[in-house]
This record gives C-alpha cells, sequence and structure tokens, in this order.
C-alpha cells in the first residue's frame, strides 16, 4: 500500500505522519539532484531526502561532516525542482543545529526559505529534543534519526551497530515527545528496530533496522550500483547501473579512438 496520493497532490507532512495508523509502509528514497529525484519521485516514492550523505557519495569525503549549510540548499534547491509528488526532506548539516535551539532554527528555516524543502532532518534524540521543539514551534516540520548518527562518528568510534535498546527508546520517546513527524532510525538489530517503532506513534523509517520499521529509506546511488566505495550490510542494490555506465563510456571511448563517433548521422550539414 502507497501513501503517494492520486494525481499530482503533494504528499504533506499529516499525511506522512499519519501512515503509521493506517498501516501504510513508506518508500523514501535519498537523492542529492535533479535527475535522480525526478526518476524516485516518478516511481512513487513517499519522500525524498536530501542527505547530507552528499559529503561521501557525491563529494568523496569519508563522512558527511564537511559538507556545509551551503551545499545542503543547493542540493536541496536542484532535488525540489525535479519533484512534483514526494515529501522533501533535507538533512541539517554538522554544526548547524548543535550549538543553540536558535542556530537549529535559523539553520532550518534557510533550507525551508531558500532550499525549498517541505521539512528538516536532524540527528540525536534525548540531547537534541530542545533543538527539535524550538524548530517545530517555528512552524518547520521536523524528522528526527536515532540510532546509528552518521554526524557523531568520531563519537560511536566508526559506523557501528548501535545495540543500547534503553538509550534508543529514550532517544525516540524524546524526539516524538518533542514533535517530530517521523524518525530515522539508522543501524540497530532488527528486533529493536520493532521495538522503537511500537514504541512511538510517529512513523519510523529504518535503514539497517529491519522490516519492523514503518518504511524504509536507501541511497540513490547504492541502490543503483553507483556508489562501491562502501557498502553497508543493509544496502540492496536493485541495478547495476554503475556497470552500465562504465560498459557505455568504454564503448565511447573505443568509437572515439576508432575514428566510428561521430558518424555521419550526427553532424550538420
Amino acid at each position: 500500500m502507497s501513501t503517494v496520493p492520486a494525481g499530482d497532490r503533494p504528499v504533506t507532512v499529516p499525511e506522512f505522519r499519519s501512515a503509521k495508523a493506517r498501516g501504510a509502509k513508506l518508500a523514501v528514497v535519498t537523492a542529492y539532484d535533479y535527475t535522480s529525484a525526478r526518476l524516485t519521485d516518478e516511481a512513487g516514492c513517499d519522500a525524498v531526502l536530501v542527505g547530507d550523505s552528499v559529503g561521501m557519495v557525491v563529494q568523496g569525503h569519508p563522512t558527511s561532516l564537511p559538507v556545509t549549510l551551503g551545499e545542503m540548499i543547493y542540493h536541496t534547491r536542484c532535488v525540489v525542482r525535479g519533484v512534483r509528488r514526494a515529501l522533501v526532506v533535507a538533512d541539517l548539516p554538522f554544526l548547524t543545529y548543535q550549538v543553540s535551539p536558535r542556530q537549529a532554527v535559523r539553520s532550518a528555516g534557510r533550507l525551508l526559505k531558500e532550499g525549498g524543502a517541505a521539512a528538516v532532518k536532524l540527528e540525536g534524540g534525548r540531547r537534541m529534543a530542545r533543538a527539535i521543539r524550538a524548530v517545530v514551534d517555528a512552524g518547520i516540520p521536523v524528522m528526527g534519526h536515532v540510532g546509528l548518527t552518521p554526524q557523531s562518528v568520531h563519537l560511536l568510534g566508526g559506523f557501528k551497530v548501535q545495540r543500547d535498546e534503553a538509550e534508543l527508546q529514550a532517544d525516540a520517546k524524546a524526539v516524538e515527545e518533542a514533535g517530530a513527524f517521523a524518525v530515522v532510525v539508522e543501524s540497530v538489530p532488527a528486533e529493536l528496530g520493532a521495538k522503537v517503532t511500537a514504541a512511538v506513534g510517529i512513523p519510523t523509517v529504518g535503514i539497517g533496522a529491519g522490516p519492523g520499521c514503518d518504511g524504509q529509506v536507501l541511497v540513490f546511488h547504492d541502490m543503483m550500483g553507483l556508489f562501491p566505495d562502501f557498502r553497508p550490510k543493509f544496502v540492496k542494490r536493485y541495478a547495476d547501473a554503475g556497470g552500465l555506465m562504465r560498459s557505455a563510456v568504454e564503448a565511447y571511448c573505443r568509437e572515439v579512438r576508432a575514428g566510428t563517433f561521430p558518424g555521419p548521422e550526427h553532424g550538420f550539414r
């Protein structure tokens, strides 16, 4: 069952949030540009997440930490142009919301005002509750993110599975109580993902958190086989687009060197 409305009517935050009560599973894809966002939207995804993982997948950094707010605004603009129906949620990058709730509101506001996003996502549970509440009070929808929080990669000692049930439950509940409309749950055992989902009234969007979550999110480049540098266990490749694209470029190089491209049909008279 999909939450995508009929016709061109966009998916709204209330519709996304109510999916849990309706028993509808949510399909979310992370995308960073117009083309991938358009394909994702046309395929019927419920939401497109503009992730700060752009730092790794597009920019080539080992973590998402170097990504700036200006870069997130730019990529959000690109995605918004390609989306007609899906809910566009943009990540707040590292150190643009952790300093104070006031900073969080300003940064989140820029992602909506300048980027065109409908909502923002920020990492952290209990320690970020005040920031979430402040952003929501400013009229900006917030998606939370608990479990493995990639911006805390150094504090966590790497991209590791999170197994502390009490901490995860407390973080997810704090995010809900602060006013978030949904929460991403990343890299936790499947049983724990299901427990968290049952414990909160807002939708959980799992990534490496098992089938018990209310929805799932994968990165476009990962599911298409375009990003071989880092392949977590939870990623399923739905296509080898990277291999197809490499073969196409190899064929182009051969034809250019052999003088068979461009042919008569590719020229002007």
